[in-house]
């Protein structure tokens, strides 16, 4: 079948979370949605989800999907159950001829070497988040009583970080502060050895807007920048994912990251209940933002696609404001992440509330790239000047 198709689905395995980080998206933001869904997704509604994407795939003839186990903190599901949504999950896809990744994304606290060793066994990919070393961590990052998550959650980079388990570690995901030195989170990220890892923006709107910013300033550009320059200065130690897919971007490459370039969103989200939504990002919107209406007993992932709501996210560049469609770098910035364009009484056609902020790094990695060519060129002409007399 031929037309769109979803390649990734978010599992929500588990609603809650072991710790409050205050800028959380799914438990701070306007969308108090996660009040009202089972605290454990059943294993009935993982067997719906999964022949869901099964047959999804099947009709589509996707070489390849993901199934990320997400939450809350999908850990709190204990590795039993955890053994059990795998399984579940791999015998839906036995012989469909699609290769089922599975991953997850965990705050790390629960991770310890039984798990490593059963997602080393299973081909689980885990990704860790942290944002960087004690201090810049624990701004954001700890339990509801304010005590530190820190020496658990480095422990667990430190632990996938083991040969024996880098094939499955994912790296680390870390949440931009302003107020964390860029040079010294680089540092304190490249010393925990993650192979890879990504830098997130807070989830901010319009009418939220994002914390730390300054009147006419670039102040997350800023920070990204210097960021940038203390990666793209260093061995290649690790890999910087929203770096690395603007690069390719500039190359004329298709991003493969929802928060830069044009490529259409391929994801779903399955929530504990079973209900599908669109990107649980979108509760930083209002409240409803995410919701479908459609669920794993009742629809299909191919009805999914054909929700409103969904066909307008997924409409590449002609979803962009006017603004947007018409910037010179539109093709590497994509008006950027679809809920950080929002704006009450305009919805989603606007440009980034980050807009000026990606136009600040997009412009300096071109610039960087076009000197490093130019250098090239340079060495090139050289070589092949003629020899003196």
């Amino acid at each position: 079948m031929a037309g769109p198709a979803i390649r990734q689905v978010v599992l929500k395995v588990h609603s809650r979370c072991n710790l409050a980080c205050d800028y959380c998206y799914v438990y701070e933001s306007v969308d108090q949605s996660w009040k009202l869904q089972p605290t454990v997704m059943a294993r009935h509604t993982v067997e719906l989800a999964a022949k869901r994407l099964a047959e999804h795939a099947t009709e589509h003839g996707l070489p390849q999907v993901w199934v990320t186990l997400h939450g809350g903190e999908p850990l709190m599901i204990g590795l039993s159950r955890l053994r059990d949504v795998v399984q579940v999950l791999r015998e839906a896809f036995d012989g469909s001829g699609t290769d089922l990744e599975i991953g997850m994304q965990t705050n790390g606290v629960l991770l310890d070497r039984r798990i490593a060793d059963f997602a080393l066994a299973e081909g689980l990919r885990i990704g860790i988040s942290l944002d960087g070393g004690r201090e810049a961590n624990d701004r954001h990052r700890t339990y509801a009583h304010g005590g530190s998550s820190y020496e658990q959650v480095a422990a667990a980079a430190r632990l996938m970080a083991e040969d024996r388990y880098r094939p499955v570690y994912a790296g680390i995901l870390a949440t931009i502060d302003p107020a964390n030195d860029p040079v010294q989170l680089f540092h304190d990220l490249q010393d925990l050895r993650p192979g890879r890892t990504d830098l997130l923006l807070p989830h901010a709107t319009w009418e939220h807007p994002p914390p730390g910013t300054l009147p006419g300033r670039t102040v997350y550009g800023d920070w990204l920048v210097a960021f940038f320059d203390a990666w793209y200065d260093a061995p290649p130690v690790i890999g910087v994912r929203v770096f690395e897919e603007i690069m390719h971007t500039l190359l004329g490459g298709a991003s493969a990251a929802e928060a830069v370039g044009l490529s259409a969103p391929t994801s779903i989200v399955i929530e504990t209940d079973g209900s599908f939504e669109r990107s649980d990002i979108l509760k930083v919107t209002y409240a409803g933002a995410p919701e479908t209406g459609y669920t794993v007993v009742d629809h299909s992932l191919d009805d999914v696609l054909r929700h409103p709501a969904m066909r307008g996210a997924m409409s590449g560049r002609a979803a962009l404001s006017p603004t947007c469609q018409e910037c010179p770098i539109v093709q590497a910035c994509g008006g950027g992440l679809y809920p950080h364009r929002y704006r009450p009484g305009h919805g989603f056609a606007n440009p980034s509330v980050y807009c000026r902020d990606l136009g600040r790094i997009i412009n300096h990695i071109s610039d960087r790239m076009q000197a490093d060519l130019a250098a090239r060129r340079e060495q090139a002409a050289a070589r092949r000047a003629p020899a003196l007399p």
